[in-house]
């Protein structure tokens, strides 16, 4: 489908998602802190109002040289990375996934987009609103409906049983193991990720997840027990399961099965 829509267009795409990913620096800042999403971007340190000029995505953090032009504090790194991530995502999308019509390829859009807030959100505030999962779930029926019904319907199996999974463990850690935004998430992936490529990813999130934790414990940056976020895990292999997962599936099933 790149090839279709041109340079030009891949250009259009890239900018979208740079836009798109500035609007997502708002809801990973704003949505935690339960502040309203309406307004003008501000500096976090001295709270003054950011020039529109200032505001430009990607290249108002290179032409400010990474700092607040009124009181000079640092800008986060965390700006022009979702910027980037996304409009890289978005070209991802148009390239890399087989999409049908414009509605389907905004439902990509949407649920790329949810997913990277989740991301950064839960790093740093171990919290999965419900907001972006509903963002992410209607982007799914926009992927899925009207051409695909029968595969949703057998995507919402899997979305339930991801989900049940998640909710038994849950349950038995008393939300200390898995919290019920982990749970929520699942379903998510689940809806459009389908059987088996919903196994392959929550493999893989355990997988790294077990590999990054024995790290930060060896490095005495965790302790054993201290909670770390699974969502970042989560959101990582749903990705790499949604761009890769048909070559990774089929790579597996033809040396092991």
């Amino acid at each position: 489908m790149i090839g279709e829509i041109g340079v030009i267009g891949e250009i259009g795409v890239f900018v979208l998602g740079l836009c798109i990913g500035s609007f997502l620096n708002v809801l990973i800042y704003r949505l935690p802190r339960s502040l309203t999403l309406g307004g003008r971007s501000f500096c976090p340190k001295c709270k003054k109002q950011i020039a529109w000029y200032d505001n430009i995505p990607l290249v108002s953090f290179i032409l400010l040289r990474g700092k607040c032009r009124k009181c000079q504090f640092p800008i986060s790194l965390k700006y022009p990375v979702v910027e980037l991530l996304t409009g890289v995502l978005f070209i991802g999308v148009i390239g890399g996934i087989r999409v049908i019509g414009a509605i389907g390829v905004l439902g990509y859009f949407a649920i790329v987009s949810a997913m990277i807030a989740i991301l950064f959100i839960d790093l740093e505030h171990q919290i999965i609103p419900d907001e972006l999962i509903a963002i992410g779930v209607f982007g799914a029926l926009g992927v899925f409906l009207p051409s695909h019904l029968s595969l949703l319907t057998s995507n919402l199996l899997s979305a339930a049983g991801a989900s049940l999974f998640f909710l038994f463990l849950h349950l038995i850690t008393k939300g200390k193991g898995m919290g019920l935004g982990d749970v929520k998430l699942v379903f998510l992936m689940g809806l459009v990720l389908g059987f088996p490529k919903i196994i392959g990813s929550l493999y893989l999130a355990f997988l790294t997840g077990a590999i990054v934790g024995v790290i930060l414990i060896l490095t005495k940056k965790k302790r054993f027990g201290e909670h770390l976020p699974f969502g970042p895990f989560l959101v990582g292999s749903f990705l790499t399961f949604l761009f890769w997962g048909d070559r990774i599936i089929q790579w597996l099933t033809y040396h092991f099965f």
